[in-house]
């Protein structure tokens, strides 16, 4: 088993507040978040792109693997992950999060990769995560 954590730090409450993710293996280091780069055009990043990010990544991974292992030594993947916030009454949800894939798999069949882009679309963690249950524990300091 293998648990990887992240932390969020947040100044200050609604629009005016200022936030930071940090991530165990360094890559987020201090990563603005706020406002303004969730709704408006920010520097910084999002939870909605990180989780865009996190959806390609492990789906792009779980059909290079499945590739390998029907055979396949060459070729290349590209995923653009998109993951939409809308309005829910006075709040937003996320409703959806889509996979664009541009593959080059030389020798293969359409209907053959059609089949493992499935499988690894409903198969690879994250896929599995965006349906799962949510957990909380909280202190009040």
């Amino acid at each position: 088993m293998t648990t990887r954590t992240a932390t969020a730090r947040y100044e200050g409450f609604g629009k005016t507040g200022q936030g930071q993710l940090t991530s165990q293996s360094g890559v987020l280091d201090a990563t603005p978040y706020s406002f303004n780069t969730r709704f408006e055009d920010g520097k910084g990043t999002n939870p909605e792109e990180l989780i865009a990010a996190a959806h390609a990544g492990c789906f792009t991974m779980a059909l290079s693997f499945a590739l390998a292992g029907a055979g396949f030594t060459d070729g290349t993947l590209e995923t653009k992950g998109s993951v939409t916030l809308e309005k829910d009454g006075a709040g937003f949800k996320v409703t959806r999060s889509d996979l664009d894939l541009v593959a080059n798999v030389p020798g293969i069949a359409p209907d053959q990769f059609e089949t493992l882009a499935q499988e690894a679309k409903a198969n690879c963690p994250i896929s599995k995560l965006l349906t799962a249950e949510i957990g909380l524990t909280h202190r009040l300091t």
